[in-house]
Protein backbone atom coordinates (compact mmCIF):
# COMPACT_ATOMS: atom_id res chain seq x y z
CA UNK A 1 0.00 0.00 0.00
CA UNK A 2 1.41 3.48 -0.85
CA UNK A 3 2.36 5.94 1.90
CA UNK A 4 -0.32 8.44 0.81
CA UNK A 5 -2.94 5.70 0.94
CA UNK A 6 -1.90 4.81 4.48
CA UNK A 7 -2.00 8.43 5.58
CA UNK A 8 -5.48 8.97 4.10
CA UNK A 9 -6.73 5.74 5.65
CA UNK A 10 -5.53 6.81 9.09
CA UNK A 11 -7.18 10.20 8.76
CA UNK A 12 -10.46 8.62 7.63
CA UNK A 13 -10.43 6.29 10.61
CA UNK A 14 -9.79 9.20 12.99
CA UNK A 15 -12.78 11.09 11.57
CA UNK A 16 -14.98 7.98 11.83
CA UNK A 17 -14.06 7.54 15.47
CA UNK A 18 -14.91 11.17 16.22
CA UNK A 19 -18.38 10.67 14.71
CA UNK A 20 -18.86 7.42 16.64
CA UNK A 21 -18.40 9.05 20.00
CA UNK A 22 -20.71 12.01 19.47
CA UNK A 23 -23.93 12.37 21.41
CA UNK A 24 -25.68 9.93 23.71
CA UNK A 25 -24.08 6.84 22.15
CA UNK A 26 -20.71 7.95 23.48
CA UNK A 27 -22.09 8.34 26.99
CA UNK A 28 -23.66 4.90 26.90
CA UNK A 29 -20.48 3.31 25.61
CA UNK A 30 -18.37 5.09 28.20
CA UNK A 31 -20.69 3.94 30.96
CA UNK A 32 -20.48 0.34 29.79
CA UNK A 33 -16.69 0.52 29.66
CA UNK A 34 -16.47 2.07 33.10
CA UNK A 35 -18.73 -0.63 34.52
CA UNK A 36 -16.63 -3.41 32.99
CA UNK A 37 -13.36 -1.85 34.18
CA UNK A 38 -14.62 -1.43 37.72
CA UNK A 39 -15.57 -5.08 37.89
CA UNK A 40 -12.18 -6.33 36.63
CA UNK A 41 -9.32 -6.54 39.14
CA UNK A 42 -6.14 -4.84 37.92
CA UNK A 43 -3.80 -7.33 39.64
CA UNK A 44 -3.73 -11.03 40.24
CA UNK A 45 -5.06 -12.16 43.61
CA UNK A 46 -2.59 -11.45 46.39
CA UNK A 47 -0.60 -8.74 44.56
CA UNK A 48 -0.87 -5.13 45.66
CA UNK A 49 1.47 -3.39 43.19
CA UNK A 50 3.57 -3.82 40.07
CA UNK A 51 7.24 -2.86 39.97
CA UNK A 52 8.90 -2.17 36.63
CA UNK A 53 12.29 -3.90 36.40
CA UNK A 54 13.07 -2.61 32.90
CA UNK A 55 15.48 0.13 31.88
CA UNK A 56 14.49 2.55 29.15
CA UNK A 57 16.98 2.11 26.34
CA UNK A 58 18.12 4.11 23.34
CA UNK A 59 21.24 4.32 21.19
CA UNK A 60 23.26 5.48 24.22
CA UNK A 61 22.41 2.51 26.46
CA UNK A 62 25.62 0.61 27.33
CA UNK A 63 26.13 -2.74 25.62
CA UNK A 64 28.54 -5.61 26.18
CA UNK A 65 30.54 -4.82 23.05
CA UNK A 66 30.45 -1.07 23.63
CA UNK A 67 28.69 -0.20 20.36
CA UNK A 68 25.13 1.14 20.10
CA UNK A 69 22.58 -1.67 20.24
CA UNK A 70 19.73 0.13 18.52
CA UNK A 71 19.18 2.67 15.76
CA UNK A 72 15.86 4.51 15.93
CA UNK A 73 14.60 6.46 12.92
CA UNK A 74 11.27 8.26 12.78
CA UNK A 75 9.65 7.47 9.44
CA UNK A 76 6.35 9.30 9.97
CA UNK A 77 5.45 12.26 12.20
CA UNK A 78 2.00 12.99 13.52
CA UNK A 79 2.07 16.65 12.49
CA UNK A 80 2.79 15.69 8.89
CA UNK A 81 1.09 12.34 8.43
CA UNK A 82 -1.49 12.00 11.19
CA UNK A 83 0.43 9.22 12.92
CA UNK A 84 3.87 8.42 14.36
CA UNK A 85 5.99 5.48 13.24
CA UNK A 86 9.57 4.59 14.13
CA UNK A 87 11.87 2.06 12.49
CA UNK A 88 14.22 0.09 14.75
CA UNK A 89 17.49 -1.55 13.77
CA UNK A 90 18.06 -3.69 16.83
CA UNK A 91 20.70 -5.94 18.41
CA UNK A 92 18.79 -8.67 20.28
CA UNK A 93 20.94 -8.25 23.40
CA UNK A 94 20.27 -4.60 24.11
CA UNK A 95 18.81 -2.92 27.17
CA UNK A 96 16.93 -5.08 29.66
CA UNK A 97 16.78 -8.26 27.63
CA UNK A 98 16.37 -12.02 27.61
CA UNK A 99 19.03 -14.58 26.77
CA UNK A 100 17.22 -17.51 25.21
CA UNK A 101 18.80 -20.98 25.53
CA UNK A 102 19.77 -20.75 21.84
CA UNK A 103 22.09 -17.83 22.65
CA UNK A 104 24.80 -20.17 23.97
CA UNK A 105 23.84 -23.54 22.49
CA UNK A 106 23.56 -25.13 19.09
CA UNK A 107 20.00 -26.38 19.43
CA UNK A 108 18.45 -24.85 22.57
CA UNK A 109 15.06 -23.18 22.61
CA UNK A 110 14.79 -20.04 20.53
CA UNK A 111 13.05 -17.14 22.21
CA UNK A 112 9.74 -17.94 20.47
CA UNK A 113 9.92 -21.56 21.70
CA UNK A 114 10.13 -20.82 25.44
CA UNK A 115 6.88 -22.03 27.07
CA UNK A 116 4.82 -19.12 28.28
CA UNK A 117 4.36 -21.01 31.58
CA UNK A 118 8.10 -20.46 32.16
CA UNK A 119 7.72 -16.68 31.79
CA UNK A 120 5.49 -16.05 34.83
CA UNK A 121 7.47 -17.40 37.76
CA UNK A 122 8.40 -16.89 41.43
CA UNK A 123 11.17 -14.32 41.89
CA UNK A 124 14.06 -14.86 44.30
CA UNK A 125 16.39 -11.88 44.79
CA UNK A 126 19.88 -12.59 46.14
CA UNK A 127 21.48 -9.42 47.48
CA UNK A 128 25.23 -9.06 47.03
CA UNK A 129 25.26 -5.26 46.76
CA UNK A 130 27.35 -4.84 49.89
CA UNK A 131 30.26 -6.96 48.68
CA UNK A 132 29.86 -5.58 45.15
CA UNK A 133 30.40 -2.09 46.56
CA UNK A 134 33.79 -3.29 47.80
CA UNK A 135 34.68 -5.51 44.83
CA UNK A 136 33.43 -4.86 41.30
CA UNK A 137 34.22 -8.47 40.39
CA UNK A 138 32.00 -9.91 43.13
CA UNK A 139 29.96 -13.01 42.28
CA UNK A 140 26.92 -14.86 43.58
CA UNK A 141 28.36 -17.93 45.30
CA UNK A 142 26.86 -21.10 46.79
CA UNK A 143 27.21 -19.45 50.21
CA UNK A 144 24.98 -16.58 49.02
CA UNK A 145 22.37 -19.06 47.82
CA UNK A 146 22.56 -21.02 51.08
CA UNK A 147 22.11 -17.81 53.07
CA UNK A 148 19.02 -16.96 50.99
CA UNK A 149 17.59 -20.46 51.53
CA UNK A 150 18.35 -20.29 55.26
CA UNK A 151 16.31 -17.11 55.56
CA UNK A 152 13.50 -17.69 53.06
CA UNK A 153 13.23 -21.45 52.65
CA UNK A 154 13.77 -23.58 49.52
CA UNK A 155 13.93 -21.90 46.13
CA UNK A 156 10.43 -22.38 44.65
CA UNK A 157 9.82 -24.61 41.67
CA UNK A 158 10.34 -22.94 38.28
CA UNK A 159 11.70 -19.80 39.89
CA UNK A 160 13.94 -17.06 38.55
CA UNK A 161 16.94 -16.37 40.78
CA UNK A 162 18.09 -12.77 40.40
CA UNK A 163 21.31 -11.10 41.53
CA UNK A 164 20.96 -7.64 43.03
CA UNK A 165 24.43 -6.11 42.99
CA UNK A 166 23.32 -2.49 42.96
CA UNK A 167 25.00 -2.08 39.57
CA UNK A 168 21.92 -0.66 37.83
CA UNK A 169 22.59 2.70 39.48
CA UNK A 170 25.67 3.01 37.24
CA UNK A 171 23.75 2.45 34.01
CA UNK A 172 24.20 6.00 32.72
CA UNK A 173 27.90 6.15 33.56
CA UNK A 174 31.11 4.56 32.31
CA UNK A 175 31.18 2.43 35.45
CA UNK A 176 28.39 0.22 34.13
CA UNK A 177 30.85 -1.36 31.69
CA UNK A 178 33.74 -0.48 34.00
CA UNK A 179 36.60 -1.13 31.58
CA UNK A 180 39.93 -1.63 33.35
CA UNK A 181 43.32 -0.11 32.74
CA UNK A 182 44.05 -2.60 29.96
CA UNK A 183 41.33 -0.94 27.89
CA UNK A 184 39.34 -4.13 27.29
CA UNK A 185 38.57 -6.10 30.48
CA UNK A 186 35.28 -5.14 32.13
CA UNK A 187 34.62 -5.38 35.85
CA UNK A 188 31.09 -5.97 37.15
CA UNK A 189 29.34 -8.68 39.21
CA UNK A 190 27.77 -11.92 37.99
CA UNK A 191 27.04 -15.55 38.93
CA UNK A 192 29.94 -17.84 39.92
CA UNK A 193 29.91 -21.15 38.06
CA UNK A 194 29.63 -23.05 41.37
CA UNK A 195 26.42 -21.18 42.23
CA UNK A 196 25.13 -21.90 38.74
CA UNK A 197 25.87 -25.60 39.16
CA UNK A 198 24.11 -25.58 42.53
CA UNK A 199 20.98 -24.12 40.94
CA UNK A 200 21.12 -26.69 38.15
CA UNK A 201 21.62 -29.66 40.45
CA UNK A 202 19.50 -28.74 43.46
CA UNK A 203 16.61 -26.64 42.10
CA UNK A 204 14.14 -26.53 39.24
CA UNK A 205 14.76 -22.81 38.59
CA UNK A 206 14.07 -21.91 34.97
CA UNK A 207 15.56 -18.41 34.98
CA UNK A 208 18.61 -16.51 36.15
CA UNK A 209 18.80 -12.71 36.13
CA UNK A 210 21.33 -9.96 36.80
CA UNK A 211 21.39 -6.17 37.02
CA UNK A 212 24.63 -6.10 34.98
CA UNK A 213 25.60 -6.68 31.35
CA UNK A 214 26.22 -10.42 31.71
CA UNK A 215 25.26 -13.52 33.69
CA UNK A 216 29.02 -14.08 34.03
CA UNK A 217 31.00 -11.41 35.84
CA UNK A 218 32.88 -8.83 33.79
CA UNK A 219 36.38 -10.40 33.69
CA UNK A 220 35.07 -13.76 32.43
CA UNK A 221 36.73 -14.92 29.25
CA UNK A 222 35.09 -18.36 29.09
CA UNK A 223 31.41 -17.56 29.94
CA UNK A 224 31.13 -20.67 32.12
CA UNK A 225 27.77 -19.67 33.56
CA UNK A 226 26.28 -18.96 30.13
CA UNK A 227 27.52 -22.29 28.78
CA UNK A 228 26.31 -24.24 31.82
CA UNK A 229 22.91 -22.59 32.24
CA UNK A 230 21.46 -21.78 28.83
CA UNK A 231 21.96 -25.16 27.09
CA UNK A 232 19.75 -26.74 29.79
CA UNK A 233 16.81 -24.80 28.31
CA UNK A 234 16.98 -22.26 31.10
CA UNK A 235 16.82 -18.58 30.21
CA UNK A 236 18.65 -15.52 31.46
CA UNK A 237 17.85 -11.83 31.87
CA UNK A 238 20.48 -9.10 31.86
CA UNK A 239 20.36 -5.40 32.80
CA UNK A 240 17.47 -5.57 35.26
CA UNK A 241 16.46 -2.41 37.13
CA UNK A 242 14.86 -1.72 40.53
CA UNK A 243 15.65 -5.04 42.21
CA UNK A 244 16.07 -3.07 45.43
CA UNK A 245 12.34 -2.24 45.26
CA UNK A 246 11.04 -5.82 45.37
CA UNK A 247 11.18 -8.30 48.27
CA UNK A 248 13.82 -11.02 48.37
CA UNK A 249 11.03 -13.60 48.17
CA UNK A 250 7.31 -13.69 47.46
CA UNK A 251 7.09 -11.61 44.26
CA UNK A 252 6.00 -12.98 40.89
CA UNK A 253 8.17 -12.15 37.88
CA UNK A 254 6.51 -11.56 34.52
CA UNK A 255 8.76 -11.66 31.47
CA UNK A 256 7.35 -9.99 28.38
CA UNK A 257 9.74 -11.82 26.08
CA UNK A 258 9.77 -11.09 22.36
CA UNK A 259 8.58 -13.79 19.97
CA UNK A 260 10.50 -13.46 16.73
CA UNK A 261 11.10 -16.81 15.09
CA UNK A 262 14.48 -18.39 15.79
CA UNK A 263 15.68 -15.52 18.00
CA UNK A 264 18.51 -15.87 20.50
CA UNK A 265 16.88 -13.35 22.83
CA UNK A 266 15.65 -9.80 22.73
CA UNK A 267 14.67 -6.70 24.70
CA UNK A 268 11.82 -7.50 27.08
CA UNK A 269 9.48 -5.63 29.40
CA UNK A 270 10.08 -7.20 32.79
CA UNK A 271 7.98 -6.50 35.87
CA UNK A 272 7.26 -7.97 39.27
CA UNK A 273 3.88 -8.32 40.93
CA UNK A 274 4.36 -7.77 44.64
Amino acid sequence: MCDLCVIQSVKDRMLSRRDLFKGGAALAAAGAIASTTAATPSLAAGASKVEDLTHTYDDKFPTYFGTPGVEIEQKFKFKDSGFNLFQLNLNEHTGTHMDAPLHFSADGQAVDEIPVSNLVVPLCVVHIHEKAAENADAEVTPDDLKAWIGKHGPIPDNACVAMHSGWSKHVNTDKFRNVGDDGKTMHFPGFHIEATQMLLEETTAVGMAVDTLSLDHGPSADFKTHYAWLPQNRWGIENLANLDKVPASGATLVVGAPKHRGGSGGPARIFAMV
